[in-house]
């Protein structure tokens, strides 16, 4: 995966990881989740890094999500057992809840679908006015994955999760903010100035104050998922969808900007 799709930049005790891909709006694929796993647990090594900023190049997007045209076909049930249960997108997300330190994302234009999960799986949310964030699976005939849906129910309450997800709705920040999704929302050109002065707040605290307070977070947070008896019966469901028209239908039409007709097969 080359590194100019994802970099890093260093200052003091705050690394900033860059997704650099703007023609794309920065969207994700399996490489640059790598990435981001990989220089995560570079920094997990060492103290060096206290707070990690992720930002999107370009001030279009933070990410508009993982690359639609990158979405596997013809899921099988062997899919999932070789991924042990896991979407591909844990490479990347398992990696920010390990890393021992606070993460801020710093969100500029869309945040949408896996974008949205990556800035939620932060530990705080930095967004400009006009930025916009959804989840939009039901308009592509997606399901999302469970522990994502059990991420957003943590961070939005059930009521507003079910909303965001039954909908798919691209939320402007002062909703966004009213639904837990983002913390702070200043103007645009604040954005970096605020984000980073917070970042040097927050690394500028006792070390093992940040690494014990983000592992109980994270340690309370794991207790919750679906069990064995239901995982079965949901996959089936997640891999119908991915093997149906639907799904098809649903990125033709958002590729041709439009609305899709589904059919339900």
């Amino acid at each position: 995966m080359p590194d100019q799709f994802v970099r890093m930049e260093k200052r003091g005790f705050i690394a900033t990881l860059v997704l650099d891909r703007p023609e794309m709006k920065n969207s994700l694929n399996i490489g640059m989740l790598i990435r981001i796993a990989e220089y995560m647990d570079e920094l997990s090594a060492t103290d060096d890094i206290r707070t990690v900023v992720i930002r999107g190049e370009g001030g279009e997007a933070f990410s508009s999500g993982y690359n639609i045209s990158e979405i596997p076909k013809d899921i099988t049930q062997e899919y999932f057992e070789a991924l042990k249960g896991k979407n591909p997108l844990d490479i990347g997300l398992s990696a920010l809840e390990r890393y021992p330190y606070p993460v801020i994302a710093m969100i500029d234009g869309y945040a949408l679908g896996a974008g949205c999960e990556l800035a939620m799986t932060c530990d705080i949310r930095v967004a400009s006015e006009g930025s916009r964030i959804g989840i939009p699976p039901s308009r592509l005939g997606v399901i999302y994955h469970p522990a994502g849906v059990q991420k957003f129910i943590n961070i939005m309450g059930l009521a507003n999760t079910q909303e965001a997800l039954y909908t798919g709705r691209y939320y402007g920040m002062e909703r966004a903010k009213e639904m837990g999704m983002v913390n702070y929302v200043v103007p645009k050109d604040e954005l970096q100035a605020f984000t980073y002065k917070l970042a040097e707040e927050i690394a500028g605290n006792a070390p093992l104050s940040l690494k014990g307070h983000k592992q109980i977070f994270q340690k309370l947070l794991h207790y919750q998922g679906l069990n064995d008896a239901d995982r079965p019966e949901i996959e089936k469901r997640i891999a119908e969808a991915f093997n149906s028209e639907d799904l098809k239908n649903g990125a033709l039409a958002f590729f041709q900007k439009r609305k899709p007709v589904f059919k339900g097969r």
